[in-house]
Protein backbone atom coordinates (compact mmCIF):
# COMPACT_ATOMS: atom_id res chain seq x y z
CA UNK A 1 0.00 0.00 0.00
CA UNK A 2 1.42 3.43 -0.94
CA UNK A 3 2.24 5.82 1.89
CA UNK A 4 1.49 8.86 -0.28
CA UNK A 5 -1.27 9.08 -2.91
CA UNK A 6 -1.47 12.07 -5.26
CA UNK A 7 -4.00 12.84 -7.99
CA UNK A 8 -3.32 15.15 -10.93
CA UNK A 9 -6.50 16.92 -12.03
CA UNK A 10 -7.53 19.71 -14.39
CA UNK A 11 -5.71 20.44 -17.65
CA UNK A 12 -2.01 19.69 -17.15
CA UNK A 13 0.21 20.15 -20.18
CA UNK A 14 2.68 17.53 -21.31
CA UNK A 15 5.50 19.76 -20.10
CA UNK A 16 3.93 20.09 -16.66
CA UNK A 17 3.39 16.33 -16.35
CA UNK A 18 7.00 15.69 -17.37
CA UNK A 19 8.26 18.23 -14.83
CA UNK A 20 6.02 16.73 -12.11
CA UNK A 21 7.28 13.23 -12.83
CA UNK A 22 10.91 14.39 -12.72
CA UNK A 23 10.32 16.29 -9.47
CA UNK A 24 8.76 13.30 -7.70
CA UNK A 25 11.53 11.00 -8.89
CA UNK A 26 13.98 13.43 -7.27
CA UNK A 27 11.88 13.71 -4.09
CA UNK A 28 11.61 9.93 -3.85
CA UNK A 29 15.39 9.62 -4.05
CA UNK A 30 15.91 12.27 -1.38
CA UNK A 31 13.39 10.79 1.06
CA UNK A 32 14.42 7.18 0.29
CA UNK A 33 11.00 6.32 -1.12
CA UNK A 34 10.00 4.39 -4.23
CA UNK A 35 7.60 5.58 -6.93
CA UNK A 36 4.78 3.05 -7.26
CA UNK A 37 5.44 1.36 -3.93
CA UNK A 38 5.57 4.36 -1.56
CA UNK A 39 4.29 7.17 -3.79
CA UNK A 40 1.34 6.66 -6.16
CA UNK A 41 0.55 9.27 -8.84
CA UNK A 42 -2.87 9.11 -10.53
CA UNK A 43 -3.19 11.33 -13.61
CA UNK A 44 -6.74 12.54 -14.28
CA UNK A 45 -8.47 9.61 -12.56
CA UNK A 46 -12.21 9.15 -12.92
CA UNK A 47 -12.37 8.64 -9.16
CA UNK A 48 -9.72 9.40 -6.55
CA UNK A 49 -10.38 7.60 -3.27
CA UNK A 50 -7.06 7.11 -1.47
CA UNK A 51 -6.54 4.62 1.32
CA UNK A 52 -7.51 6.07 4.70
CA UNK A 53 -4.02 5.33 6.08
CA UNK A 54 -2.18 7.14 3.29
CA UNK A 55 -1.25 10.82 3.18
CA UNK A 56 -2.99 12.26 0.15
CA UNK A 57 -3.44 15.39 -1.95
CA UNK A 58 -4.62 16.47 -5.38
CA UNK A 59 -3.11 19.10 -7.65
CA UNK A 60 -5.42 20.91 -10.08
CA UNK A 61 -3.67 22.44 -13.10
CA UNK A 62 -5.61 25.30 -14.63
CA UNK A 63 -5.71 25.74 -18.40
CA UNK A 64 -8.02 26.59 -21.26
CA UNK A 65 -11.68 25.89 -20.31
CA UNK A 66 -10.57 24.17 -17.08
CA UNK A 67 -12.74 26.48 -14.95
CA UNK A 68 -15.74 24.45 -16.20
CA UNK A 69 -14.38 21.16 -14.83
CA UNK A 70 -16.41 19.66 -11.98
CA UNK A 71 -14.09 17.84 -9.56
CA UNK A 72 -16.79 16.98 -7.02
CA UNK A 73 -17.43 13.57 -8.62
CA UNK A 74 -13.72 12.77 -8.72
CA UNK A 75 -12.48 13.75 -5.26
CA UNK A 76 -14.00 14.52 -1.86
CA UNK A 77 -12.72 17.97 -0.92
CA UNK A 78 -13.48 17.34 2.74
CA UNK A 79 -11.04 14.41 2.76
CA UNK A 80 -8.38 15.27 0.17
CA UNK A 81 -6.47 18.58 0.21
CA UNK A 82 -6.48 20.21 -3.23
CA UNK A 83 -3.76 22.52 -4.50
CA UNK A 84 -5.05 24.78 -7.32
CA UNK A 85 -2.42 25.91 -9.84
CA UNK A 86 -3.19 28.80 -12.19
CA UNK A 87 -0.90 30.22 -14.87
CA UNK A 88 -0.81 33.68 -13.26
CA UNK A 89 -2.58 35.58 -10.50
CA UNK A 90 -4.76 37.24 -13.14
CA UNK A 91 -6.00 34.00 -14.65
CA UNK A 92 -7.60 32.37 -11.60
CA UNK A 93 -11.22 33.07 -12.62
CA UNK A 94 -10.60 31.73 -16.15
CA UNK A 95 -8.68 28.58 -15.13
CA UNK A 96 -9.82 27.47 -11.67
CA UNK A 97 -13.34 26.10 -10.97
CA UNK A 98 -15.43 28.32 -8.67
CA UNK A 99 -15.51 25.78 -5.78
CA UNK A 100 -11.66 25.81 -5.71
CA UNK A 101 -11.17 29.56 -6.03
CA UNK A 102 -11.50 30.03 -2.26
CA UNK A 103 -8.32 27.98 -1.82
CA UNK A 104 -4.94 29.70 -1.89
CA UNK A 105 -3.52 29.21 -5.40
CA UNK A 106 0.04 28.98 -6.61
CA UNK A 107 0.99 30.39 -9.99
CA UNK A 108 3.04 28.32 -12.40
CA UNK A 109 4.50 31.19 -14.42
CA UNK A 110 4.97 33.60 -11.51
CA UNK A 111 6.13 31.24 -8.73
CA UNK A 112 7.96 28.69 -10.88
CA UNK A 113 7.63 24.92 -11.01
CA UNK A 114 9.87 24.42 -7.93
CA UNK A 115 7.46 26.34 -5.72
CA UNK A 116 4.40 24.60 -7.18
CA UNK A 117 5.77 21.13 -6.56
CA UNK A 118 7.24 21.89 -3.13
CA UNK A 119 3.78 23.16 -2.14
CA UNK A 120 2.44 19.74 -3.13
CA UNK A 121 5.03 18.06 -0.88
CA UNK A 122 3.83 20.34 1.93
CA UNK A 123 0.25 19.18 1.32
CA UNK A 124 1.17 15.51 1.83
CA UNK A 125 3.47 16.19 4.79
CA UNK A 126 6.86 15.42 3.24
CA UNK A 127 7.84 19.05 3.77
CA UNK A 128 6.70 21.27 6.66
CA UNK A 129 4.17 23.97 5.81
CA UNK A 130 6.27 26.45 7.80
CA UNK A 131 8.94 27.62 5.36
CA UNK A 132 11.70 28.84 7.65
CA UNK A 133 15.14 30.19 6.81
CA UNK A 134 17.88 31.84 8.86
CA UNK A 135 19.87 34.71 7.31
CA UNK A 136 23.46 34.62 8.53
CA UNK A 137 25.52 37.65 7.55
CA UNK A 138 28.18 40.05 8.78
CA UNK A 139 26.50 43.39 9.45
CA UNK A 140 29.57 45.39 8.47
CA UNK A 141 29.55 43.89 4.96
CA UNK A 142 26.09 42.68 3.99
CA UNK A 143 23.28 44.51 5.84
CA UNK A 144 21.65 46.02 2.69
CA UNK A 145 21.55 42.63 0.94
CA UNK A 146 20.28 40.89 4.09
CA UNK A 147 17.39 43.35 4.37
CA UNK A 148 16.66 42.98 0.64
CA UNK A 149 16.62 39.18 0.94
CA UNK A 150 14.43 39.36 4.04
CA UNK A 151 11.80 41.32 2.09
CA UNK A 152 12.00 39.10 -1.01
CA UNK A 153 11.83 35.80 0.87
CA UNK A 154 9.01 37.05 3.08
CA UNK A 155 7.05 37.91 -0.07
CA UNK A 156 7.61 34.31 -1.20
CA UNK A 157 5.96 32.99 1.99
CA UNK A 158 9.10 32.19 3.94
CA UNK A 159 9.38 32.88 7.65
CA UNK A 160 12.76 34.59 7.70
CA UNK A 161 14.89 34.99 10.78
CA UNK A 162 16.90 38.22 10.66
CA UNK A 163 18.52 39.15 13.94
CA UNK A 164 17.58 42.84 13.75
CA UNK A 165 13.92 42.04 13.04
CA UNK A 166 13.07 38.96 15.09
CA UNK A 167 14.42 39.28 18.65
CA UNK A 168 12.51 41.60 20.96
CA UNK A 169 13.79 43.86 23.71
CA UNK A 170 14.58 42.27 27.05
CA UNK A 171 15.06 38.80 25.54
CA UNK A 172 18.21 36.75 26.04
CA UNK A 173 19.72 37.35 22.61
CA UNK A 174 21.96 34.31 22.30
CA UNK A 175 19.41 31.83 23.72
CA UNK A 176 16.77 33.12 21.31
CA UNK A 177 19.22 33.11 18.38
CA UNK A 178 20.17 29.45 18.82
CA UNK A 179 16.55 28.45 19.44
CA UNK A 180 15.49 30.13 16.19
CA UNK A 181 18.33 28.43 14.33
CA UNK A 182 17.11 25.02 15.52
CA UNK A 183 13.76 25.50 13.81
CA UNK A 184 14.76 26.47 10.26
CA UNK A 185 14.98 24.42 7.07
CA UNK A 186 18.02 26.22 5.65
CA UNK A 187 20.71 28.66 6.79
CA UNK A 188 21.30 31.21 4.02
CA UNK A 189 24.88 32.33 4.45
CA UNK A 190 25.93 35.64 2.89
CA UNK A 191 29.53 34.65 2.27
CA UNK A 192 31.32 37.99 2.25
CA UNK A 193 35.15 38.16 2.45
CA UNK A 194 35.09 38.77 6.22
CA UNK A 195 32.30 36.34 7.15
CA UNK A 196 34.49 34.07 9.29
CA UNK A 197 36.24 37.01 10.93
CA UNK A 198 33.15 37.51 13.08
CA UNK A 199 32.86 35.01 15.92
CA UNK A 200 29.05 35.26 15.77
CA UNK A 201 28.67 34.37 12.10
CA UNK A 202 31.32 31.67 12.44
CA UNK A 203 29.34 30.20 15.35
CA UNK A 204 26.06 30.37 13.37
CA UNK A 205 27.63 28.44 10.51
CA UNK A 206 29.24 25.88 12.82
CA UNK A 207 26.12 25.29 14.85
CA UNK A 208 24.03 24.89 11.70
CA UNK A 209 26.40 22.07 10.74
CA UNK A 210 26.14 20.61 14.26
CA UNK A 211 22.34 20.49 13.92
CA UNK A 212 22.49 19.01 10.42
CA UNK A 213 20.85 22.11 8.94
CA UNK A 214 21.49 22.64 5.24
CA UNK A 215 23.59 25.68 4.31
CA UNK A 216 22.99 27.66 1.11
CA UNK A 217 26.08 29.82 0.56
CA UNK A 218 25.64 33.06 -1.38
CA UNK A 219 29.20 33.80 -2.46
CA UNK A 220 30.34 37.39 -3.00
CA UNK A 221 32.23 38.24 -6.22
CA UNK A 222 35.98 37.70 -6.23
CA UNK A 223 35.98 36.21 -2.72
CA UNK A 224 37.99 33.09 -1.99
CA UNK A 225 35.77 30.34 -0.55
CA UNK A 226 36.83 29.02 2.84
CA UNK A 227 37.74 25.34 3.02
CA UNK A 228 35.11 25.15 5.77
CA UNK A 229 32.30 25.70 3.25
CA UNK A 230 33.17 23.00 0.72
CA UNK A 231 30.09 20.88 1.55
CA UNK A 232 27.61 23.75 1.26
CA UNK A 233 25.32 24.38 -1.69
CA UNK A 234 26.39 27.56 -3.50
CA UNK A 235 25.00 30.52 -5.44
CA UNK A 236 27.84 32.58 -6.90
CA UNK A 237 27.24 36.31 -7.40
CA UNK A 238 28.88 38.37 -10.12
CA UNK A 239 30.11 41.96 -9.75
CA UNK A 240 27.62 43.25 -12.34
CA UNK A 241 24.70 41.82 -10.33
CA UNK A 242 24.97 44.64 -7.76
CA UNK A 243 23.28 47.93 -8.62
CA UNK A 244 24.48 51.44 -7.74
CA UNK A 245 22.61 51.30 -4.41
CA UNK A 246 24.54 48.19 -3.35
CA UNK A 247 21.59 45.84 -3.78
CA UNK A 248 21.15 42.80 -6.00
CA UNK A 249 19.46 43.03 -9.38
CA UNK A 250 16.27 41.03 -9.91
CA UNK A 251 17.79 38.10 -11.89
CA UNK A 252 20.33 37.45 -9.13
CA UNK A 253 17.62 37.55 -6.47
CA UNK A 254 15.46 35.17 -8.50
CA UNK A 255 18.41 32.77 -8.87
CA UNK A 256 18.98 32.69 -5.11
CA UNK A 257 15.29 32.09 -4.41
CA UNK A 258 14.99 29.38 -7.05
CA UNK A 259 17.98 27.46 -5.70
CA UNK A 260 16.71 27.87 -2.14
CA UNK A 261 13.33 26.39 -3.15
CA UNK A 262 15.01 23.30 -4.55
CA UNK A 263 17.65 23.01 -1.82
CA UNK A 264 15.07 23.23 0.95
CA UNK A 265 13.60 19.81 0.17
CA UNK A 266 17.05 18.20 0.03
CA UNK A 267 18.07 19.86 3.31
CA UNK A 268 14.90 18.76 5.10
CA UNK A 269 15.08 15.21 3.74
CA UNK A 270 18.73 14.88 4.78
CA UNK A 271 18.05 16.14 8.29
CA UNK A 272 15.00 13.94 8.74
CA UNK A 273 16.80 10.82 7.53
CA UNK A 274 19.63 11.58 9.95
CA UNK A 275 17.18 11.40 12.86
CA UNK A 276 15.55 8.25 11.42
CA UNK A 277 18.97 6.58 11.17
CA UNK A 278 19.86 7.63 14.74
CA UNK A 279 16.62 6.08 16.02
CA UNK A 280 17.23 2.91 14.02
CA UNK A 281 20.73 2.57 15.49
CA UNK A 282 19.40 3.17 19.01
CA UNK A 283 16.71 0.49 18.64
CA UNK A 284 19.20 -2.06 17.28
CA UNK A 285 21.64 -1.20 20.07
CA UNK A 286 19.12 -2.35 22.71
CA UNK A 287 18.24 -5.48 20.69
CA UNK A 288 14.96 -4.21 19.33
CA UNK A 289 13.91 -3.96 15.70
CA UNK A 290 12.29 -1.46 13.33
CA UNK A 291 9.32 -3.19 11.68
CA UNK A 292 8.51 -0.45 9.18
CA UNK A 293 8.31 3.23 8.37
CA UNK A 294 4.99 4.87 7.56
CA UNK A 295 3.52 8.26 6.72
CA UNK A 296 5.60 11.22 7.93
CA UNK A 297 8.41 8.72 8.56
CA UNK A 298 6.65 7.34 11.63
CA UNK A 299 8.58 4.24 12.73
CA UNK A 300 6.97 1.02 13.97
CA UNK A 301 9.32 -0.39 16.58
CA UNK A 302 9.37 -3.61 18.59
CA UNK A 303 11.54 -3.60 21.71
CA UNK A 304 13.48 -6.64 22.91
CA UNK A 305 10.61 -7.66 25.20
CA UNK A 306 8.10 -7.58 22.31
CA UNK A 307 6.63 -4.24 23.36
CA UNK A 308 5.32 -2.21 20.40
CA UNK A 309 5.99 1.51 19.93
CA UNK A 310 5.16 4.14 17.33
CA UNK A 311 8.13 6.49 17.16
CA UNK A 312 7.83 9.94 15.54
CA UNK A 313 11.12 11.53 14.42
CA UNK A 314 10.86 15.31 14.68
CA UNK A 315 12.86 17.92 12.79
CA UNK A 316 13.13 21.34 14.40
CA UNK A 317 11.54 22.62 17.60
CA UNK A 318 8.82 20.22 18.85
CA UNK A 319 5.47 21.63 20.03
CA UNK A 320 2.19 20.46 21.51
CA UNK A 321 0.97 19.96 17.94
CA UNK A 322 3.86 17.54 17.38
CA UNK A 323 2.62 15.55 20.37
CA UNK A 324 -0.99 15.65 19.15
CA UNK A 325 0.03 14.32 15.72
CA UNK A 326 2.12 11.55 17.26
CA UNK A 327 -0.72 10.41 19.51
CA UNK A 328 -3.17 10.51 16.61
CA UNK A 329 -0.96 8.34 14.39
CA UNK A 330 -0.18 5.88 17.19
CA UNK A 331 -3.80 5.09 18.02
CA UNK A 332 -3.80 2.56 20.84
CA UNK A 333 -0.06 1.88 20.53
CA UNK A 334 2.40 3.55 22.88
CA UNK A 335 4.27 6.37 21.19
CA UNK A 336 7.44 8.41 21.47
CA UNK A 337 8.47 11.74 19.98
CA UNK A 338 12.21 11.82 19.28
CA UNK A 339 13.80 15.24 18.89
CA UNK A 340 17.20 16.94 18.90
CA UNK A 341 17.32 19.05 22.06
CA UNK A 342 20.62 20.83 21.33
CA UNK A 343 20.17 24.59 21.20
CA UNK A 344 16.60 24.74 22.53
CA UNK A 345 15.89 27.45 25.08
CA UNK A 346 15.72 26.16 28.67
CA UNK A 347 12.19 27.59 28.96
CA UNK A 348 11.10 25.55 25.94
CA UNK A 349 12.64 22.39 27.36
CA UNK A 350 10.67 23.07 30.55
CA UNK A 351 7.53 23.38 28.39
CA UNK A 352 8.25 19.94 26.86
CA UNK A 353 8.83 18.43 30.30
CA UNK A 354 5.53 19.92 31.47
CA UNK A 355 3.70 18.40 28.49
CA UNK A 356 5.26 15.03 29.27
CA UNK A 357 3.81 15.18 32.78
CA UNK A 358 0.37 16.39 31.76
CA UNK A 359 -0.34 14.36 28.60
CA UNK A 360 -0.43 10.58 28.92
CA UNK A 361 0.27 8.15 26.09
CA UNK A 362 3.54 9.47 24.69
CA UNK A 363 7.07 10.12 25.83
CA UNK A 364 9.55 12.77 24.74
CA UNK A 365 12.91 11.24 23.87
CA UNK A 366 16.08 13.22 23.20
CA UNK A 367 17.83 11.87 20.11
CA UNK A 368 21.18 11.52 21.88
CA UNK A 369 19.54 9.53 24.70
CA UNK A 370 17.24 7.33 22.58
CA UNK A 371 18.94 3.98 23.28
CA UNK A 372 19.01 4.71 27.02
CA UNK A 373 15.32 5.66 27.06
CA UNK A 374 14.21 2.73 24.90
CA UNK A 375 16.07 0.36 27.20
CA UNK A 376 14.39 1.97 30.21
CA UNK A 377 10.99 1.51 28.57
CA UNK A 378 11.41 -2.25 28.97
CA UNK A 379 11.05 -1.93 32.73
Amino acid sequence: MPLYEIAVLGSPTGTQLKALSKFFAQAAERFKLEIGRDIALSVQPRKFKPNAKAACAAIFFGGQDSAKIDVSDVVDQDVVPILPVASTSRSVSQEIPAPLQALNCVFYKENGSERVFSALLECVGLLPRQRRVFLSYRRLEATPIAIQLFAELSARQYEVFLDTHKIGAGVNFQESLWHQLCDVDVLVMLDTPGYFESRWTAAEYGRALAKGIGVLRVQWPDSTPSIRTETSSRVELLANEFNSAGQLVTPAMDRICSQLEDFRSLAHATRHLSIVNAIHDAVIKVQGRVDGIGVNRTMQVTLRSGRKLMVQPTVGVPTAVTLQDALSRAGATESAVVYDHMGLMPSWQSHIDWLAEKVAGARWVKMTEAAWDFAGWET
